[in-house]
């Protein structure tokens, strides 16, 4: 499934940097194609182009602040916060993949979902068929290792 994403916060340093992190990493590890856009008071990172959005099957959007949604108009959108894009990331894209199957993604439990498509309420989400390849993946940011989410994570336990 080809999953786009865009993560937000107020400031766009850390929570939304580790969301996309987060994201980026499960998804991966769940077989799915990635790329996430990150929002902050700095202006996008990684922005989602046109072509990006158009081949994805689902749009992921775990913000706490305002995003432009009339750009994924048509797509099954999957709304969270920053806090689920961090802590629940397997649980965002086990629903995404519920809305794309046609599933009710208010069984889903893991929060408010906004499953419309074509309005400008909905979040805009695509998925394509297959697991992906074999190859690994190019990664943003380098060695997972060294990344800011390993660090917090390193710090804090």
């Amino acid at each position: 499934m080809k999953i786009v994403a865009v993560t937000a916060c107020p400031t766009g340093i850390a929570h939304s940097q580790m969301a996309a992190e987060n994201l980026e990493t499960t998804a991966e590890e769940m077989g799915h194609e990635i790329k996430v856009e990150v929002q902050g008071s700095m202006g996008a990172q990684n922005e989602l182009t046109a072509d990006d959005i158009a081949n994805a099957d689902v749009v992921i959007i775990t913000a706490d602040t305002s995003v432009q949604r009339d750009r994924f108009e048509g797509k099954p959108v999957v709304k969270k916060t920053v806090k689920d894009g961090v802590n629940k990331a397997e649980a965002v894209i086990r629903e995404a993949e519920r809305l794309v199957e046609g599933d009710d993604p208010a069984d889903a439990g893991t929060g408010a979902t906004d499953a419309t498509t074509g309005s400008d309420d909905a979040e805009a989400a695509t998925a394509s068929s297959g697991s992906g390849s074999e190859s690994e993946p190019p990664r943003r940011g380098g060695d997972r290792e060294k990344g800011l989410f390993a660090r917090l994570k390193r710090l804090f336990s």
